[in-house]
């Protein structure tokens, strides 16, 4: 009995403090659970990436915007504002802009303009045409935002897969050992725990980011879309002065 009791005391003073850093536990997990915590990594990184670039980008074409509107409403002509901006817009607005007025232009040049009929097919060839422009501008906007909104919906799943497989190989091994103290079943019990954490930490931004960004661009689509409602009303205006 004595030596039994010095056997277990010696047997727990031998076991060394388990190391629970984020690396330990990544090194000592099992391959699939590695794969996961790398997907998720690279998931997240790619999240922020795209959160920044969207940011950016969104406040850069605000202000663009707005300088463009106080070209557009300063009193200058349209030809000269046309001639200004060019063959290459800059932004969303000034490619709706200038897309409006090409057609506008082309109509002018093959002298389709003076009837009612004839005002009514520009008119409507020039809605389209706007259309259209705000249309494949915000798809470029818009790009890799089903990214954000995939990782938020799928990487706590993805997580909790790694989590229950960690958890399997910590039972194959407390059943190969047969012994179900603490110290044996903690570390395979955190490493699993590990990737669930890897997936909420990419999700939540994910999606936090995805519905404050989401909302940013329906209202530059609906600032697009309004200016191209103004706009065509002064073409109409045009027309019927020159009609």
């Amino acid at each position: 009995m004595e030596g039994s009791v010095v056997d277990a005391v010696t047997l727990a003073g031998s076991v060394g403090p388990t190391d629970f850093s984020m690396l330990s536990l990544f090194w000592r997990a099992d391959w699939v659970v590695k794969t996961v915590i790398i997907l998720l990594l690279l998931a997240s990184v790619w999240c922020w990436a795209i959160i920044f670039e969207k940011l950016t980008r969104l406040k850069k074409l605000n202000a663009k915007a707005q300088e463009f509107e106080s070209q557009f409403w300063s009193g200058q002509s349209l030809d000269a504002l046309y001639q200004q901006i060019g063959s290459q817009p800059r932004d969303p607005m000034s490619a709706v802009f200038v897309s409006a007025m090409r057609e506008w232009k082309r109509a002018s040049e093959r002298g389709s303009r003076g009837s009612s009929l004839a005002n009514t097919s520009l008119y409507e060839r020039i809605e389209r045409v706007m259309h259209i422009t705000v249309s494949r501008e915000m798809e470029r906007v818009e790009r890799y935002m089903t990214f954000l909104a995939s990782t938020g919906s799928t990487a706590p799943f993805v997580g909790l897969f790694g989590t229950v497989w960690g958890i399997m190989n910590s039972f194959q091994s407390i059943a190969v050992s047969k012994n179900t103290s603490l110290a044996v079943v903690a570390p395979g019990i955190a490493e699993a725990l590990f990737a669930t954490a890897l997936g909420l930490l990419a999700a939540i931004p994910a999606v936090l980011a995805y519905n404050k960004i989401s909302r940013d661009l329906e209202r530059y689509t609906g600032r697009l879309e309004g200016f191209a409602i103004e706009f065509s009303a002064i073409l109409s205006r045009q027309m019927d002065e020159k009609g």
